[in-house]
């Protein structure tokens, strides 16, 4: 039988990247998909490849949120499965941005060999503005808030459901160059354990995951320093959209019945941590 056979999920972020490839594994399981995606184009492209339903909406508003739950409690009565994946690295406006940086980290690495000390700094966090910040703090950190209070208003009389939030190894172990995406991600992980032990008296269990270094357009603009991060990463590579799937799959399913308020970390060993 197929793990997640007759569940009704719901997947933010769902028109790409890693999104996009837990709502296809999600749907190889038996689960009908709710594909939400700020993008309604990209939304309704994944939504047809999987036989579920597409909604178009932006996580951070929570309004357009609130709309979105009484849509899918009117469709499907039920909610099984709430994955909180939508996301923004910061650089979609500006992706030279990205590439900058990593000039700057491969040129202190070659003053730190040559020379013994760093002259050349990045100034990300001088640089951050007040809506650049919001912004990332709003999509991340208040977007898994406000799905997840408006999933509670179906899962909870149901005395049962499963929440995945998506963090990063940059929530973890902090990242150079992207204060707001790590605080944002540190964020959400202490949010799911606080959810964790409030919701554990309804059976609603809350989880975590922080990928590592995976291959989706966040990270093409890091393409010059991908043979530094594969080395600093002990199982040598970077990881694929579906190494966090099948994390996504496990606890999504009664597999992970007793599992709750943790962080399933796929990252190659990058980051190591309990």
């Amino acid at each position: 039988m197929p793990r997640l056979d007759g569940k009704i999920a719901l997947v933010t972020g769902a028109g790409a990247g890693i999104g996009e490839a837990i709502a296809r594994r999600f749907q190889a399981e038996g689960a009908s998909i709710v594909v939400n995606d700020l993008d309604a184009a990209r939304a309704e492209r994944v939504a047809n490849a999987v036989g579920g339903w597409p909604y178009a909406a932006d996580v951070a508003d929570s309004a357009a949120v609130a709309r979105m739950f009484e849509a899918v409690a009117a469709r499907h009565g039920r909610l099984d499965v709430l994955v909180n994946n939508a996301g923004i690295a910061g650089h979609e406006s500006d992706p030279a941005r990205a590439e900058r940086f990593t000039s700057i980290a491969l040129t202190q690495m070659q003053e730190r060999a040559t020379t013994g000390k760093v002259k050349t700094h990045a100034d990300v966090t001088l640089e951050t503005t007040d809506s650049e910040w919001e912004r990332m703090i709003a999509v991340h950190l208040s977007g898994t808030f406000f799905c997840t209070r408006e999933a509670l208003r179906i899962m909870s009389p149901q005395l049962a459901g499963s929440i995945i939030n998506m963090g990063s190894i940059m929530g973890t172990a902090g990242g150079s160059g992207v204060p707001g995406y790590s605080a944002a991600k540190a964020g959400i992980l202490g949010l799911t354990r606080a959810l964790a032990r409030e919701l554990a008296t309804r059976q609603i269990r809350v989880n975590a995951i922080a990928p590592g270094w995976i291959e989706t357009a966040m990270t093409e603009p890091l393409a010059k320093i991908r043979p530094l991060l594969e080395m600093q990463t002990p199982l040598g590579r970077m990881g694929s959209p579906d190494d966090i799937a099948f994390a996504a799959v496990y606890l999504a399913s009664d597999e992970s019945g007793f599992v709750t308020g943790q962080v399933l970390s796929p990252n190659g060993g990058w980051h190591m941590s309990q």
